[in-house]
């Protein structure tokens, strides 16, 4: 599924403030190595169900086992075991005689105690690489069993599994540690590599699994149509302590949803929380949501968080004119897309943006290769909408309590009349602000 810097940004998939994204929301990973795995994952989403399958198979498998993990495999085991490749050391003895040992250790005392200490860190880690293959023994996904194949082989060398076979909490002979020291520099570099990629790989899956068992995200159901569609029960944004769910529905009979309803009224975070629900199905991964049904996407495209660029002398409407311009563009070569769009037209005056919105609606809603969300604050096109079929709307109810705004951030049926604007800026205290001037 192809999803444009502009969408990630616009999802929080990732932020310059890496806290507020999701990413940052997913990671439970144990090493750097991990967590940059999970950055490419998440940086790619799949290109079929097949593999979809596959990756769901392999969180399956790893939610089950998560509590056994071998985190004794921590960050400054691999960081130890990567350095003893870069750090420089005096030649090791040819042979791995008791004299050539204890020499080595007299004359090279730094050297050598630098060479224990990172061959402690590798037996703990091919300790726990070898914990993960037999908790993963039955590999229920294509991606676990080829992971699994290469460990087990990469293991089979008898200097790793002599240097397995070691007893906890038993010093390793000065002997041990030259033969173990000077195998693995010399001849086990490139296949130490292959290793810590692989576990790096399994650690950022692993933080996948994790996080579907802490948040309670279920696997969603992909199913083979020509056309889209996308069914959840109880969808709710990741990112929210305490989230409102929602039940959305749209097929090609209403592939077009038009969400009303007053600012801080939801529409905003539930066009976020459906994107993001599809995204992190398309990876594979569990979805915030208690049951998902859908088509597999090609493409995910948004326009949410439109801004001017003063060096180029771009203004607002011109850039939303442009993303507007880009994905009719993008959807035109008849593949299944999900188009999100929060507040078309804010960069213009109402009359042009009334008119620049029906003219942009009229047109997409043609479209029935793509499923489309849009949000606006322009309730008067609703009526010139109502003739068209495939459009359904809905907007978000506020209502006014004792001078107070209440928002249920429950979607209804219908198109909000909501206008709050200059309560909001009496309530917050900027009109009486403006009269004591």
């Amino acid at each position: 599924m192809h999803a444009d810097k502009t969408t990630l940004h616009d999802l929080s998939i990732f932020h310059h403030d890496e806290e507020q994204s999701v990413f940052h929301h997913l990671n439970f990973t144990q090493t750097n190595g991990g967590r940059e795995h999970l950055r490419s994952i998440l940086h790619k989403p799949l290109e079929s169900i097949h593999a979809i399958k596959d990756v769901q198979q392999t969180l399956k498998q790893l939610m089950a086992i998560a509590d056994s993990w071998a985190y004794n495999i921590t960050n400054g085991t691999v960081m130890v075991v990567e350095k003893f490749y870069d750090t420089p050391l005096e030649p090791f003895p040819h042979g791995s005689s008791f004299l050539e040992s204890w020499y080595y250790k007299i004359m090279n005392g730094p050297d050598y105690s630098l060479t224990k200490y990172s061959v402690e860190h590798f037996i703990a880690f091919f300790k726990g690489l070898e914990q993960i293959s037999t908790l993963l023994s039955q590999p229920k996904s294509v991606l676990l069993q080829t992971s699994l194949e290469r460990i087990n082989m990469l293991l089979k060398h008898p200097n790793i599994q002599e240097m397995t076979r070691s007893e906890k909490g038993k010093e390793l002979s000065p002997v041990d540690v030259m033969t173990f020291g000077r195998f693995l520099k010399n001849h086990f570099d490139q296949k130490t590599s292959e290793l810590i990629d692989i576990y790096s790989k399994l650690d950022a899956y692993l933080s996948l699994a994790i996080a579907c068992k802490k948040y309670n995200f279920n696997f969603p159901d992909f199913e083979e149509t020509n056309l889209p569609f996308f069914e959840a029960e109880n969808l709710f944004h990741v990112q929210l302590t305490m989230p409102v769910a929602y039940n959305v529905c749209l097929n090609n009979e209403k592939n077009f949803l038009f969400l009303t309803g007053a600012n801080m009224g939801g529409k905003s975070t539930f066009i976020k929380a459906m994107g993001i629900g599809v995204y992190l199905a398309h990876l594979g991964m569990g979805v915030p949501a208690t049951k998902m049904r859908l088509s597999f996407f090609d493409g995910i495209l948004s326009n949410i968080q439109v801004v001017d660029n003063v060096v180029k002398g771009e203004s607002f409407f011109y850039n939303e004119v442009q993303r507007i311009k880009s994905t009719v563009e993008k959807i035109s070569d008849g593949k299944k897309w999900l188009i999100l769009i929060d507040e078309l037209f804010k960069g213009t005056n109402q009359q042009d943006a009334v008119k620049c919105s029906i003219t942009v609606i009229e047109g997409l809603r043609k479209m029935n290769n793509a499923l489309f969300v849009l949000s606006t604050h322009l309730y008067e096109i609703g009526e010139a909408l109502k003739q068209y079929k495939n459009i359904q709307f809905q907007y978000f109810e506020t209502s006014i309590v004792d001078d107070q705004l209440v928002f249920s951030y429950q979607l209804k049926e219908g198109i909000s009349n909501d206008r709050l604007g200059y309560l909001i800026l009496k309530k917050e205290g900027v009109v009486d602000m403006l009269n004591k001037l």
